[in-house]
């Protein structure tokens, strides 16, 4: 789809930026801080989101005034909730936008809200995702955030916006790629100094005055374990506005990594009732996971500069056992691999040559593999089997290959020899599992 070009509407003194792409009922994006309209594009998984949003609504994007490709604001000034409000109304009204779904996340949150209960004839649904509407603790609000861990959240944004670092702790399962890909965009979207004016304006409003007026159909969403988004901050919204659904999403990612584009489909089916389809195609794969033991540990024990060298090395090293034994990438999870192989005995090879190879480098691994069907979603990988091989390589120790008993059968007569360790329960896997260790 690509691209589309950008335009702007005059809101007050300020030009605001707005992107228009898809055809369909209108949906409004309203991304926040961190978001660019023009350089978005630059990372391929946001691209992907986008796209796929775009197939089923008319899709607008934009930037609120002071960030990315919208007129910055003066330094010291923020403008209030009410005035980014008429950022919403004013793009709206550029593309001629009668009613539309907003869909908000983050800071963008309480705008969204403002604006839905100020404009209820505009807003046709909303949905809310990693939001809130007050943010610090507070008497009649004990489940907001201390004082002093606000303080400590704005002085590190002062400090290391627009860094991989910060995008780790906000998407724990990002692969380094997407950090490296995210991070210039973040900067392009906000100074440091400017980021944190409006944060610290953000995190200190509360707008849970207007959740009784909001009459949109709403859909929360929101992951469940983040700590700068408290779950239960979700949760509220989901209980004090009429009607609402709460969806909480796996993991802890707060952006649009590979296990955030599930949104995509999360929204359409809440706005039309139906899940967009995507193309399946189901294979026969030996999948692969492989993760460093005891990482969260080692990297606090070398310190983040020699923690990113050697994270380096590792994809480095496990890339180069995949060419040689033909594996294919899936992704990655921060510090670990999934990969899927045609042939059970050569994956179980590579992951030795894995384990050898990062052990060379310091680095304790461990690799579980299982032999099912998958299903083949673009580029991404799902089905009951990779469910397997990721719990198979969770009980698998530092230094070991652990293998379904399906994967053992389907090698017999390859020279291949194994330890039995019993039968086991999976996690979320119904039945139990013998599983074998790979001697070595």
């Amino acid at each position: 789809m690509g691209p589309p070009e950008t335009q702007y509407v005059e809101v007050g003194d300020a030009d605001v930026a707005y992107q228009v792409l898809g055809t369909g009922p209108d949906l409004l994006f309203c991304y926040g801080l961190g978001s660019h309209v023009e350089f978005n594009w630059q990372i391929p998984l946001v691209a992907s989101f986008l796209e796929r949003l775009a197939s089923v609504f008319r899709l607008i994007i934009f930037d609120r005034r002071g960030t990315g490709a919208s007129d910055g604001v003066p330094r010291g000034s923020v403008p209030t909730l009410e005035e980014w409000t008429e950022d919403i109304a004013g793009v709206l009204d550029a593309t001629g936008s009668e009613e539309a779904a907003l869909l908000a996340t983050l800071d963008m949150g309480p705008i969204a809200m403002l604006y839905a209960a100020m404009h209820p004839e505009r807003v046709r649904a909303l949905v809310l995702m990693n939001t809130f509407a007050r943010y610090v603790e507070a008497e009649d609000y004990p489940i907001g955030v201390p004082e002093a861990v606000v303080d400590m959240l704005l002085e590190g944004m002062a400090t290391s916006w627009g860094t991989t670092d910060l995008l780790a702790g906000a998407n724990p399962g990002a692969d380094r790629e997407f950090l490296e890909r995210t991070a210039p965009v973040t900067r392009a979207s906000a100074t440091p100094r400017t980021a944190a004016a409006q944060w610290r304006y953000m995190l200190r409003h509360d707008v849970r005055h207007v959740l009784p007026l909001i009459a949109a159909p709403t859909l929360v969403l929101h992951v469940a374990e983040q700590p700068f988004a408290p779950l239960s901050h979700g949760q509220y919204l989901a209980e004090h506005i009429d009607g609402a659904r709460l969806v909480v999403l796996a993991g802890g990612d707060m952006s649009w990594t590979t296990a955030n584009q599930v949104v995509a489909d999360e929204v359409a089916e809440f706005l039309t009732g139906e899940r967009p389809e995507v193309e399946i195609d189901r294979v026969l794969a030996t999948v692969l996971f492989t993760d460093i033991v005891g990482s969260t540990r080692h990297a606090a024990a070398v310190g983040d500069q020699r923690w990113h060298l050697e994270l380096d090395a590792h994809d480095r090293a496990v890339r180069e056992q995949l060419r040689r034994f033909r594996g294919r990438e899936i992704n990655t999870t921060g510090d670990g691999f999934v990969a899927t192989f045609d042939g059970p005995a050569r994956a179980i090879r590579c992951a030795g040559a894995i384990l050898d190879a990062t052990g060379r480098l310091g680095l304790h691994l461990r690799a579980g593999l299982h032999t099912g069907e998958c299903e083949v979603r673009g580029d991404d990988l799902g089905g009951l089997a990779v469910h397997i091989a990721a719990r198979v390589g969770a009980l698998a120790g530092a230094g070991e290959v652990l293998v379904s008993g399906t994967v053992k059968d389907l090698v017999v007569g390859s020279g291949l020899e194994f330890a039995s360790r019993g039968e086991q329960a999976l996690s979320g896997v119904p039945g139990s599992w013998p599983l074998f260790a790979v001697t070595r």
